[in-house]
């Protein structure tokens, strides 16, 4: 039995970290919501590429970690890479409500400005997010890691307060329709400028506490620079320094340019570089990137493992990090897909108030936070019975989870036909469901990550996790770009003397000037289609989420005795 007495209370730093990624995630999750109906509404970008250019943009935030995480391990330790990523991460803001102002003089630039906001967006993300999760372990004393579970909760609780106050504030005061319901699309520039401010806030919080609070509970700094780093800050007889041999690196190198023209031949069906469209341009540069990167770069930290355990422990990341892809790829329809449907098949009047489709997203935040005490109590009473399911079959409920979410929307949508709208309740309904499964994997997963790797490469490790994040963001935007046409098309075309049920059933054959002016107004002439099967409707459209996360679910679930083995010990 352990004799070492361990204090109850959580470290003061734990707030610190709670509070700067708080007001980062309201910088992040005010600007998302806004997004794709930006781009849509003032960029005169269409549906389709928005939700390609949307899974792209979460993507990269969610590859740059590596980046970030690998400067921050190698040469400027945590502290500077969040304050680095804070300040990059409020210019790119301040960019994106530049472009705002300025799309109806110039729209040409304000899409050049758009694009270098979501670069600079990107970078500061990469820099900031791998460190500020790391940090969190280390605030605890090795006889307390038990307690990480629980401090990740309440840190995720951080990030959904953050998450909340953005998808609120930013909506409302970006997201404006009048009386009418036509949108003022000049007034995202107020959204993503709270955003930025947002930004500045969390950046000067974690500068000026930073020495005070984040400190090991031996009172050394954490995240400072590495040169700095002691023998104390590693496990007894853990090698401190990652060591790659210049043939994996070469191999992994490799690696990565074959998986990336394979994955560019499956996504947009060529190997050369002809196709010029936005959305086809994405999905066959970005996301081969994303889904090659992350297999090579999984080779090269396994060519690194030192032993037996250290390995499988590694595996074990591996593993659940390709079944969070699904549930990824299914939660972030969010910001594309079901912001669509809520701005147009949905009837979002609550009490008498019609909400802005864009602030829809924030049940998610807001259920997060009214769950995160239950579930991390509840992890904490079964774990006293000796009941608590194991990490992976947690994230296997999670994945079942969003499949039932999905499944009850499906059923709900089947019958609206071309015209009728869904009634918010099931969008809220789904959203429950979704935050239940998200507490499930996602804090889970982050623990899972700090308790199975090895100190030497945790924010690399922490950068793997996060590319399965992209991975599935990038399957998101393809996934939300098959989206068929809702009840606003078909009145548009209706306007335009055409059913346009006919055109999509091939029943009628368009004129070229009928088709430039289906173009111009965004109506799509053809169904979409996913895996050669063919898209006629929502309820299809959402079935295809049932069946991905469904199979997912089984399957890891199957595994998790396995997995439980090879994770030795660790919980």
């Amino acid at each position: 039995m352990d004799t070492v007495t361990t204090n109850s209370k959580h470290p003061k730093g734990l707030w610190v970290l709670f509070g700067t990624e708080m007001w980062e995630r309201f910088n992040f999750y005010g600007m998302r919501a806004l997004l794709t109906l930006f781009m849509v509404n003032s960029l005169l970008i269409k549906e389709a590429d928005a939700a390609i250019i949307y899974g792209g943009f979460l993507a990269l935030c969610y590859l740059t970690p590596l980046l970030g995480g690998f400067i921050a391990d190698k040469y400027i330790g945590n502290r500077n890479a969040i304050l680095a990523g804070g300040s990059l991460m409020a210019l790119g803001q301040l960019l994106l409500f530049f472009s705002a102002s300025t799309f109806s003089s110039d729209l040409g630039s304000a899409k050049g400005l758009m694009w270098l906001a979501l670069f600079i967006i990107i970078f500061g993300n990469g820099f900031f997010k791998p460190n500020i999760s790391s940090m969190v372990g280390s605030l605890y004393p090795k006889q307390e890691k038990s307690k990480l579970d629980s401090a990740f909760t309440i840190f995720y609780m951080g990030i959904n307060i953050g998450a909340f106050l953005g998808q609120f504030i930013c909506p409302y005061v970006g997201d404006v329709k009048d009386a009418d319901g036509v949108r003022d699309i000049f007034a995202f520039k107020w959204g993503f400028l709270a955003a930025s401010i947002a930004m500045m806030i969390g950046t000067v919080t974690f500068f000026f506490f930073k020495n005070k609070y984040v400190v090991t509970p031996e009172g050394r700094p954490i995240g400072g620079l590495p040169k700095n780093n002691t023998k104390d800050d590693f496990e007894e007889g853990e090698s401190q320094t990652a060591k790659f041999s210049g043939q994996n690196m070469g191999i992994a190198g490799l690696l990565f340019v074959a998986l990336f023209f394979v994955f560019r031949y499956i996504l947009v069906n060529e190997i050369g570089f002809s196709s010029v469209g936005m959305g086809q341009l994405i999905k066959g540069l970005i996301y081969p990137f994303i889904y090659a990167a992350g297999i090579s770069l999984a080779f090269l930290i396994m060519s690194s493992a030192e032993n037996k355990v250290e390995r499988q422990r590694i595996w074990v990341i591996y593993i659940v990090s390709f079944f969070i892809i699904f549930f990824w790829a299914a939660f972030e329809q969010a910001g594309s897909s079901l912001t669509f449907i809520a701005d147009n098949q949905t009837d979002r009047s609550i009490f008498g108030w019609d909400m802005p489709p864009s602030m829809v997203q924030i049940f998610n935040g807001l259920f997060v936070v009214l769950l995160a005490l239950p579930f991390s109590l509840l992890w904490d009473k079964l774990r006293a019975q000796g009941k608590e399911p194991v990490s992976p079959l947690k994230q296997a409920i999670g994945l079942a989870l969003i499949a039932l979410s999905y499944l009850i929307i499906a059923y709900n949508v089947k019958d609206l036909g071309n015209s009728g709208l869904l009634a918010i309740k099931w969008l809220i309904l789904l959203y429950l469901i979704q935050t239940m499964g998200e507490l499930c994997l996602s804090p889970i997963g982050l623990s899972l990550v700090g308790k199975l790797a090895p100190k030497r490469f945790a924010s690399l490790l922490y950068g793997v996790f996060f590319i399965s994040n992209a991975a599935g963001y990038a399957l998101a935007g393809s996934l939300g770009a098959i989206i068929p046409a809702t009840g606003d098309k078909f009145a548009k075309a209706e306007k335009l003397g055409i059913n346009l049920q006919d055109v999509l059933d091939k029943k009628v054959t368009l004129s070229a000037e009928q088709v430039a002016l289906f173009e111009k107004e965004q109506i799509p002439v053809a169904n979409t289609s996913f895996a050669g099967i063919e898209i006629h409707n929502l309820f299809e459209f959402f079935m295809v989420f049932v069946v991905l996360c469904g199979i997912a679910s089984v399957i890891l679930a199957i595994l998790s005795p396995r997995l439980k083995k090879m994770m030795h010990g660790v919980n």
